[in-house]
């Protein structure tokens, strides 16, 4: 194979580009330098987002991967830069996210000497990434880049750290570029073991009471088609997760819904019902579970995951069916016997109308008072023919927003589940919407967690990117005030947030912005956001004392649900 005499940087970039990488969000600084000079090279071939911290940029990264699939790319400088990456690559640990992170770093003879702005940048990220190596030599860049970009994307996904010395990134090189797609010590996938899917199949055709929990490892695995076949042909009633809500239409006959702490009642409470759990793609989180000792305890459980790591972890299953899901349903979907469980299903319908008397109608639909979060959050769904990529930051205004916006599409929520980083929701828009320009991108987040990576409105105006942003402004950090009311006699300890002009800050970035208060306003306002031809920040002044109901009180049973507050 023919070589060429290179520098490093110029065979980092070559190989970015024979991975397929098209954008990299990135903030430079002295250890990455030579790689951006060379950048000014390509920047016909790859486009550069500059954001204005290292953690929009991960978070970015996370966005712009969970919309389209491919592996989102962040590249920073060393030190301290390094460090405010930590976030987004711990977050995209806890939430399987395909990123490659490349950090600078100081010379390799100055490794070890504390350095100006050297940090352990291997060691810190070690135990938050599937691998994480430092570039030494600049003959390792090839095959150290190909090799992250395979680790990152394959399996369960995650985030590999790139740590990249700066004499590596000036040094020459014979350059070859060679694809790693093999590692021996590395099986990303657990072979199919047809015994297994025979059992797990044998369990479900003699089920009554059969329900089916979706998680995000159906989208990752592209099963989205396979799962509805698979729930259709055996009629089986399921539920998602936060991160695999858009695996199933909401519109879906037999999607019942959201599983968890916020999830429907008809879920949680067909968990301790159902004689046949299968879990497919999902972690048995402590938010979805409860208190493990009273989950599920009547049901033989049935967990799908390529992670043979996370089967067993938590609840141990009857039958453990390792292996990717798209192959896994495909192949039960054959054993299992066509079925009707007309009844079952009928029977989250009870559940359904109480949830809906006791806390849909008047988050969805109150009488007076001052705007309800949810209200927002669904006209903004159906003014986009809930068609839209729903991206969420952390607190009420996400457990709200992922209750009620609907989705058609697969990878139309973008949220940090595992981690529940504030600030993420952001720069994860602007990934989201450079991940998937021709979609609709509507960002819900709170009033606190706007405000921890704000100056991304500045990389919003210099891109000029078509992002609709929602603030719910309550004034108070929402969800620390709820657990506040609820479990700590009203005792509100820094939870009370005086807040600034939301829409003059937006002005001084050059993005159109307005405020709404009252409810015959509303329908004017989302329509003059999303009509408008450029990004907009719609400031919604919500109650400030608005609860997301319904409630599993944190390690309890997934039973006990607080329905309201009179509870």
């Amino acid at each position: 194979m023919e070589t060429k005499k290179i520098t490093g940087s110029e065979a980092f970039l070559r190989t970015l580009i024979a991975e397929g990488v098209d954008t990299i969000f990135g903030y430079p600084g002295g250890a990455i330098i030579p790689v951006y000079d060379c950048l000014y090279d390509f920047r016909d071939q790859i486009r550069h987002i500059l954001v204005r911290h290292e953690q929009g940029a991960t978070h970015a990264a996370q966005g712009y991967a969970r919309v389209n699939g491919k592996v989102g790319v962040a590249m920073v400088t060393s030190g301290p830069a390094a460090t405010n990456a930590i976030t987004g690559i711990a977050d995209a640990m806890m939430d399987s996210t395909p990123i490659v992170v490349i950090t600078g770093q100081v010379a390799s003879p100055l490794l070890g000497t504390d350095a100006f702005q050297e940090t352990d940048v291997v060691g810190i990220t070690q135990p938050i990434t599937k691998w994480s190596y430092q570039i030494r030599k600049p003959e390792e860049i090839a095959w150290a880049i190909s090799r992250a970009f395979y680790i990152a994307s394959t399996g369960r996904p995650g985030p590999v750290v790139i740590d990249f010395a700066k004499d590596a990134q000036n040094a020459l090189v014979d350059y070859t570029y060679e694809k790693v797609d093999y590692i021996r010590s590395y099986q990303p996938v657990p072979d199919l073991d047809m015994d297994l899917i025979a059992e797990a199949a044998e369990l479900i055709n003699n089920a009554k009471k059969p329900f089916a929990l979706v998680g995000q490892g159906v989208v990752l695995g592209h099963a989205e088609k396979e799962l509805m076949t698979f729930l259709q042909k055996a009629d089986i009633p399921a539920a998602a997760t936060v991160l695999g809500l858009s695996a199933m239409p909401t519109d879906f006959p037999l999607n019942k819904g959201m599983l968890g702490m916020h999830g429907n009642v008809g879920p949680n409470r067909k968990t301790n019902e159902c004689d046949v759990l299968i879990a497919i793609g999902m972690r048995f989180d402590d938010r979805v579970t409860g208190d493990l000792k009273t989950y599920a305890k009547q049901a033989k459980v049935i967990h799908f995951d390529i992670d043979i790591s996370e089967i067993g972890k938590n609840v141990i299953p009857a039958v453990p069916v390792p292996g990717d899901a798209k192959e896994t349903l495909a192949a039960i979907t054959e054993f299992v016997k066509p079925a009707k469980h007309t009844d079952w299903v009928n029977s989250f319908i009870p559940d359904e109308q109480e949830e809906d008397e006791k806390v849909i109608q008047d988050e969805l639909y109150p009488k007076s008072g001052k705007l309800r979060m949810g209200e927002v959050i669904r006209k903004v769904s159906e003014a986009t023919n809930n068609d839209a990529i729903l991206v969420t930051d952390v607190g009420q205004n996400q457990m709200m927003a992922v209750r009620y916006f609907k989705y058609k599409q697969t990878r139309s929520v973008v949220t940090s589940g595992g981690l529940g980083t504030m600030g993420f929701g952001l720069p994860a828009a602007i990934g989201a919407k450079v991940g998937a320009p021709h979609r609709e991108v509507c960002m819900f987040t709170g009033d606190g967690g706007m405000q921890m990576t704000i100056q991304e409105l500045g990389t919003i105006m210099q891109e000029k990117l078509n992002v609709k942003m929602i603030i719910l402004n309550n004034n108070f950090l929402g969800m620390v005030r709820q657990w506040q009311e609820l479990f700590y006699k009203e005792r509100y300890s820094a939870t009370i947030m005086e807040n600034p002009d939301f829409v003059a800050i937006a002005s001084a970035y050059r993005i159109a912005a307005r405020q709404v208060e009252k409810r015959e306003e509303l329908d004017d306002a989302i329509h003059e956001m999303l009509s408008h031809d450029g990004p907009y920040l719609l400031v919604a002044e919500v109650e400030e004392r608005g609860m997301v109901y319904p409630m599993v009180p944190a390690g309890g049973c997934v039973t006990n649900i607080i329905m309201g507050d009179n509870q």
